[in-house]
């Protein structure tokens, strides 16, 4: 069902409109109109909940503007209509996830979607109306000046939709493991600040004991790892307090509501590895097989990178689907897969490494005007795989590799927030050239930039001396006796 629409008598703010601000708009809209159409066969679209306004060029429909509602039968009726007016693009702004199924619906079409970031669409005075809202769309569509959003191929995003999924059920899941540490702490039974962690070995079943009606804190010592560093003396005062049973059921639904969502993560991660196999692998290991790990043994105990039931290995599946081996990319170790499911691995998207390093949002943003920079920082925008970057980085500060001696280098000379990007930058651009160029991590490369930059630093050193008017003379070494 759609309906047509006649343009309104009055401005977007519901007020007849002056004709000072139809002088202003026709000053601002003055070098647009003059503008080429690049885009003839445009559309824009205003998206809402329960309805979308389309816009057509005048010349296509008597109506050149419809609305449409969001039920499926709509959509298409509105695919149909812009094949019909023979629109071959159209734009539309990424709000929310009401975007997703018209999106679809215009690739079946046939139409190529144009998915533009609301802050790149600035509105003018008297379009306030998402009447004139899809035609201001529309126009800008027409004559270049709207930049599509990068959005991968549909079976990544697929990739992508359950790993987000995961994430929020990770971040449910933490919520109530909170949960628990208030209940216990309402009883001052003090064992989670005794033991490292209270979701593990032992945590987790002195927790299942107490919900299971055990009070004796002798009994429940029993349940303590050998691997616990505290003493069973320790362990055991931890575990006396003051049973009340609101608490106690407090935390018996803690812990089942944290129990419930582990099931759930396993089963994401489960249809997550299925999803993965299926993808057509850039290399095959029994032919190319991996190159050997050159990290060194991580501190503490091993983190097991094999799912017992699934048998899946994150380090020959990424191996696989990117052709490189990634995880020897400090700081990246367990976000290559996520990475993949952010920004995929063809790299044609981006001309040169310094383009995709700017949609990371991860170089500097200097707004100058009359030649003078005004200001100078890192670009607000909120970019899911720049994150990622930046957590790469920020893990890198006990790293005894070069880049965490750059990153710790930057830290003194810029500050921890602007080395973090920094060493992100170069995290970024490590990550472009290996699966675009498909050459593997030459840690060696450092050596030279050291020596590089070495010689820099001796270089300005005479050079200030030698303003000083003083020389600088190198001291020999002494012949060994």
């Amino acid at each position: 069902m759609s309906k047509e629409y006649k343009e309104p008598a009055k401005s977007g703010d519901g007020k007849t409109e002056t004709s000072k601000s139809k002088r202003g708009r026709r000053r601002k809209g003055m070098c647009l109109e003059d503008r080429p159409v690049l885009e003839p066969n445009a559309a824009g679209i205003d998206i809402g909940a329960r309805e979308i306004f389309v816009a057509v060029p005048p010349d296509r429909d008597e109506n050149p503007v419809r609305m449409f509602f969001t039920f499926t039968e709509n959509l298409h009726e509105m695919g149909k209509w812009l094949v019909n007016c023979g629109v071959t693009t159209a734009a539309m702004e990424s709000t929310g996830v009401y975007w997703i199924p018209l999106y679809d619906v215009l690739e079946q079409h046939g139409i190529k979607p144009c998915l533009v970031d609301a802050h790149g669409m600035k509105n003018v005075p008297g379009r306030r109306t998402d009447w004139h809202e899809c035609q201001w769309l529309q126009f800008l569509h027409s004559v270049g000046l709207l930049r599509a959003a990068f959005r991968p191929d549909g079976e990544v995003c697929a990739v992508r939709s359950l790993m987000r999924h995961r994430s929020d059920l990770v971040q449910m899941a933490s919520q109530h493991i909170q949960h628990m540490h208030k209940a216990l702490t309402q009883m001052n039974v003090q064992i989670q600040h005794v033991i490292s962690d209270i979701t593990g070995l032992t945590g987790l079943a002195i927790v299942d004991a107490i919900v299971g009606g055990q009070r004796d804190a002798q009994e429940l010592t029993k349940l303590r790892d050998p691997h616990i560093k505290a003493s069973a003396e320790t362990v055991r005062k931890s575990l006396e307090g003051n049973w009340r049973p609101e608490h106690l059921f407090t935390l018996k639904q803690s812990r089942k509501s944290y129990q419930h969502y582990q099931e759930q993560i396993t089963a994401c991660d489960e249809q997550i590895e299925k999803m993965l196999v299926a993808f057509q692998p850039r290399v095959d290991p029994a032919e190319r097989p991996l190159p050997p790990d050159r990290k060194k043994k991580q501190r503490g105990r091993k983190k097991k990178n094999m799912n017992p039931k699934a048998g899946f290995d994150l380090r020959t599946e990424s191996f696989k689907l990117f052709g490189v081996d990634l995880t020897q990319i400090p700081g990246l170790m367990m976000m290559v897969l996520t990475l993949f499911s952010e920004v995929g691995r063809d790299m044609s998207r981006w001309p040169t490494a310094a383009h995709f390093v700017s949609w990371l949002a991860l170089c500097p943003d200097n707004d100058i005007s009359g030649g003078r920079v005004l200001w100078r920082g890192r670009r607000r925008v909120h970019n899911r795989a720049g994150q990622l970057f930046r957590l790469a980085a920020y893990s890198l500060h006990h790293d005894e590799t070069p880049l965490g001696d750059y990153l710790r280098r930057m830290k003194s000379k810029l500050g921890p927030a602007a080395a973090t990007t920094a060493t992100a930058h170069k995290i970024a651009i490590i990550f472009y050239t290996m699966v675009k160029n498909q050459v593997e991590y030459d840690a060696t490369l450092w050596a030279q930039r050291d020596a590089q930059r070495e010689k820099r630093f001796e270089e300005k050193l005479k050079r200030q001396a030698q303003q000083l008017g003083y020389k600088l003379v190198p001291i020999e070494e002494k012949p060994a006796a």
